[in-house]
């Protein structure tokens, strides 16, 4: 896991923090006389390829469930709130993707910008690209993202009764947050789709805005 994940956990962990009710110290709080350091003074480009713990992360995004579950009133209320929790998270990371990276183009085109997420931000995120990007035969405005091993579910035990929960919600509200803010709005949702070989294969479902198809139509038949 790269950058991303570092200043993921930063605003995470305040989330986990509050139900303590007790007091958090700021950014420019002091310890032992001397003041800390916050994140953001640091530079950006000298995170970029630095990692995050991930057993610190599964902690911190199983403290995240849990947080969210004593007040979710079912699974769709569960899952409703991770993906609003990653898509504050997406929309972070791309201000950061576009920070580094101001001397490049904005992809104008469905297909480039999809590439983008299933391998640049699948790799700097999880450490390795998706496992599969698809087109649905069904529906032409549906596009699926699939890995069959997706990092957030290995830290969440999930009980036969909330069998239906899939934390991958976590993850297509990042999706949603970059999509969105890349001029592609689109409602984004994680499923659980079995394979065999991998019983917890995650698909993140794309679909977009009718609006988008008809800009591709326009730039297509140019």
């Amino acid at each position: 896991m790269q950058a991303a994940l570092s200043g993921m956990n930063s605003r995470l962990s305040a989330i986990g923090a509050g139900d303590g009710g007790g007091s958090r110290s700021g950014a420019g709080s002091s310890s032992g006389g001397g003041a800390t350091r916050s994140i953001l003074d640091r530079n950006p480009n000298r995170l970029r390829n630095s990692e995050v713990s991930l057993s610190a992360f599964g902690f911190l995004f199983s403290e995240l469930v849990q947080h969210a579950q004593r007040s979710a009133k079912g699974i769709s209320d569960l899952e409703r709130t991770l993906n609003l929790v990653g898509y504050r998270v997406g929309q972070r990371y791309l201000e950061l993707l576009v920070f580094r990276d101001r001397g490049s183009k904005r992809d104008t085109r469905l297909l480039n910008v999809l590439l983008f997420i299933n391998t640049n931000v699948w790799k700097q995120v999880f450490g390795k690209p998706a496992d599969v990007l698809e087109k649905s035969s069904e529906n032409e405005d549906e596009y699926m993202i699939s890995d069959n091993d997706l990092l957030v579910n290995r830290f969440v035990s999930v009980p036969k009764e909330m069998s239906q929960l899939n934390t991958g919600a976590f993850v297509a509200g990042i999706v949603e947050a970059i999509l969105d803010g890349s001029g592609f709005p689109a409602r984004v949702t994680a499923h659980t789709v079995p394979i065999e070989g991998f019983p917890f294969r995650t698909t993140i479902l794309i679909k977009f805005d009718p609006k988008v198809l008809a800009r591709e139509k326009r730039l297509g038949d140019k």
